[in-house]
């Protein structure tokens, strides 16, 4: 079963934003769970790790979600190359995986006040706090499922639609097996999952890249030094509050 052959540029997320995204995604998502893997699995332990390795912690956290937030433009763009031969597993593939981002995102940002207890206060402290609230009701516990079943519906999508080989597409389903919520540390099932998700989207990241003409040397240049500016311009405004 051949891959599909073209990529126009005329969706959402463009080749260009498009195919970076399906290679630094799983790619960060990867080292995000390798940098956390010395440390136990459960949230305890994740907030001893914060406290005793705080920088690797905070990198390590940073990476997986920011691969998370990249991996928008990437399903979109799979989605383009599904919907070509099957538009509704494209879609539903597509809400449901989406939605999962949306879900891992908010429980980053319950990571991120729970280190910030750990570093105002002590990690003793963080995990009663956390260990407390941690069955509390939030809207987000909706779309559990969705993040499972999203990647499952896309990598069924897929391979119907020929974007990816069996072998690929499989791999793609693996991300279903990626621990869900708070906290989370490493597993055999993340190594899986990310590795799965690198073996799936890296070699579709680079197709959609070359598929296209090549932007002239002055533009890459425009756009690398723009691009560098604009992150610079974003992150002092949030930092001023």
């Amino acid at each position: 079963m051949k891959e599909v052959s073209s990529f126009t540029d005329n969706g959402f997320s463009g080749r260009w934003v498009g195919s970076i995204s399906l290679i630094l995604g799983p790619l960060l998502l990867f080292i995000g769970v390798t940098l956390r893997c010395p440390f136990d699995f459960f949230f305890p332990y994740q907030l001893t790790a914060y406290q005793d390795h705080s920088t690797l912690m905070v990198a390590s956290y940073s990476t997986f979600i920011a691969g998370n937030i990249l991996m928008w433009p990437a399903v979109l763009t799979l989605v383009q190359l599904i919907s070509k031969r099957n538009p509704n597993w494209a879609f539903w593939g597509g809400m449901f995986t989406i939605f999962g981002l949306f879900a891992r995102t908010f429980h980053a940002g319950v990571d991120h006040l729970a280190f910030q207890l750990v570093h105002i206060q002590n990690s003793t402290l963080a995990t009663k706090v956390i260990g407390d609230a941690y069955g509390a009701f939030h809207i987000f516990s909706t779309f559990n499922l969705a993040i499972m079943f999203g990647w499952i519906i896309l990598a069924i999508g897929a391979y119907l639609s020929r974007t990816l080989n069996i072998y690929c597409a499989i791999a793609l389903g693996l991300m279903s097996g990626l621990p869900i919520g708070v906290l989370k540390g490493t597993s055999p099932f993340s190594f899986v999952a990310t590795i799965g998700l690198c073996i799936a989207l890296l070699p579709l990241g680079f197709k959609v890249l070359q598929d296209g003409p090549k932007p002239a040397t002055r533009s890459v240049l425009s756009w690398s030094i723009g691009t560098i500016l604009l992150i610079g311009i974003f992150y002092l405004f949030g930092q001023a509050g």
